[in-house]
C-alpha cells in the first residue's frame, strides 16, 4: 500500500509540475516581447523604401501601357502581357505561402482563447466565407449592369419606331445618312431598314463591351481591397518585428510589395483606359497601405503585444478573408476568364500561350521563395 500510495503521489506531483510548466510557457510565448535596439532611423526609413519599390513595381506597368500606343504583337504587348500573367501566378502564391500558413498558424496560437482551439479549421471556413461573399457581391453588381444596359437598348429600339414624337429620337432617314458614305439612290424604307439594323448591332456590341469592363472593373476594384488588408497587416508586423530579424524581412518584402505591386498594375490597366486619374488613385492606395501599417506600427511598438490574443486574432481572420478574395480572384477573374474562356488566348500562337503559362508559373515561383523570410 505504501508503494502505491508514493507512485500515486507521483504521478499526482508530475502531473501538476507539467501542467504549471505548460502554463508557463503559454504565458511566455503570449507576454509582449522587450524590441532591444529598436533603431527608430532604420524604421522610419523603411516606409520610403517600401513606398518608392511598391510605386516602381504599380506605376511601372501602367506607363508602359500609355507612353505610347501598341498594337498585339509589339514590344509593348509582349511586356505587358508577360507582366499581367506573371502577375496572376504572384497573386495564387501570395494566397496559398503567405497568407493561408500564417492564418492557420495563427488560429492554432497557444494565445488564443480556448474557444478558437476547439475547430482547427477557422482558417479554410473564413477564406470560404469571403469567397462566396465576393460572388454574391459580383453577381449583383454585374446584374445591375445587365439592367442597365437593357434600358438603354430598349431606349434606343423605341426611338427607331416609325412614328417618334419625342424630341430625343431622330429621324430614321437622317441618322442613316449621317452613318452611311452612300445614300443618293437608296429609297426612304430601305434607308430606315438599314439604320435599324446597324444600331441594333452597335448597341449589342457596346452592351457587350460595358458588361465586360464592368466585370473587369468590379474585381479589381475587390482585388485590391484584399491587398490592402494585407499590407496593412505586414506593415505593422515590420515596425514590431526584432532587430536581428528586421533586415531580413524588410529585404524580403521589398521584393513582395514590388511584384505584388506589378500584379496589381497589369489589372488596373484592363479597366482604366484613356484615363490618368482613377489608376493613380488605384495606385496609390495600395502604395501607401504597407508604408501607413509600419507608421502605426511605430507608433504603438511600446505598447503593442503581437501575441496577445486580440492582435493574433484579428491577423489570423485578416489574412484568411484576404486570402479567399486573392484565390477566388486569381482563379475566376484571372485564369478562367484570360485562359480558360479567352477566345483571344484560343486563337494566339502556341510559342505565346507558353509564354503566358511560363510567365505564371515563374511569378508563383518568385513568390512562394520569397515565403521563406516573409
Amino acid at each position: 500500500m505504501k508503494l502505491l500510495d508514493r507512485s500515486f503521489a507521483f504521478i499526482t506531483f508530475f502531473l501538476l509540475y507539467t501542467t504549471v510548466s505548460a502554463q508557463e510557457v503559454a504565458e511566455d510565448e503570449c507576454s509582449a516581447e522587450s524590441l532591444d535596439d529598436y533603431n527608430m532611423g532604420l524604421r522610419v526609413g523603411s516606409i520610403f523604401i517600401i513606398l518608392i519599390t511598391s510605386g516602381l513595381g504599380t506605376f511601372t506597368p501602367m506607363l508602359i501601357h500609355r507612353i505610347r500606343p501598341y498594337s498585339p504583337g509589339s514590344f509593348q504587348d509582349w511586356i505587358l502581357t508577360i507582366g499581367k500573367f506573371f502577375g496572376t501566378g504572384v497573386l495564387l502564391a501570395t494566397a496559398f505561402v503567405h497568407l493561408l500558413p500564417e492564418a492557420m498558424e495563427n488560429f492554432g496560437s497557444p494565445c488564443l482563447d480556448e474557444g478558437w482551439k476547439q475547430y482547427g479549421a477557422f482558417a479554410g471556413v473564413f477564406c470560404m466565407i469571403s469567397s462566396f461573399g465576393l460572388q454574391l457581391l459580383e453577381l449583383a453588381a454585374v446584374s445591375n449592369v445587365d439592367r442597365l444596359i437593357e434600358k438603354k437598348e430598349q431606349k434606343a429600339r423605341d426611338c427607331e419606331e416609325p412614328i417618334c414624337e419625342t424630341t430625343d429620337c431622330t429621324p430614321a432617314n437622317t441618322t442613316a445618312s449621317i452613318g452611311s458614305s452612300t445614300t443618293q439612290t437608296i429609297p426612304e424604307k430601305t434607308d430606315g431598314h438599314q439604320h435599324h439594323h446597324h444600331h441594333h448591332g452597335h448597341s449589342h456590341s457596346a452592351g457587350l463591351l460595358e458588361d465586360e469592363n464592368a466585370f473587369k472593373d468590379i474585381n479589381t476594384v475587390i482585388l485590391e481591397l484584399g491587398i490592402v488588408m494585407h499590407s496593412i497587416i505586414i506593415g505593422i508586423t515590420l515596425a514590431n518585428t526584432q532587430s536581428t530579424e528586421f533586415i531580413t524581412l524588410l529585404i524580403a518584402l521589398v521584393f513582395h510589395q514590388f511584384f505584388e505591386g506589378i500584379a496589381l498594375g497589369t489589372r488596373v490597366n484592363e479597366i482604366c483606359k484613356g484615363n490618368w486619374v482613377r489608376p493613380f488613385m488605384m495606385g496609390m492606395l495600395y502604395i501607401v497601405m504597407t508604408p501607413i501599417g509600419i507608421s502605426i506600427g511605430i507608433g504603438i511598438h511600446s505598447s503593442f503585444n503581437p501575441n496577445s490574443s486580440s492582435s493574433i486574432l484579428a491577423s489570423a481572420i485578416l489574412d484568411s478573408l484576404s486570402a479567399g478574395i486573392l484565390l477566388y480572384n486569381a482563379y475566376i477573374s484571372l485564369m478562367s476568364m484570360e485562359i480558360n474562356h479567352s477566345e483571344a488566348f484560343k486563337q494566339s500562337s502556341w510559342f505565346r500561350k507558353c509564354v503566358c503559362f511560363l510567365s505564371m508559373y515563374v511569378g508563383a515561383g518568385v513568390m512562394a521563395l520569397i515565403g521563406m523570410w516573409a
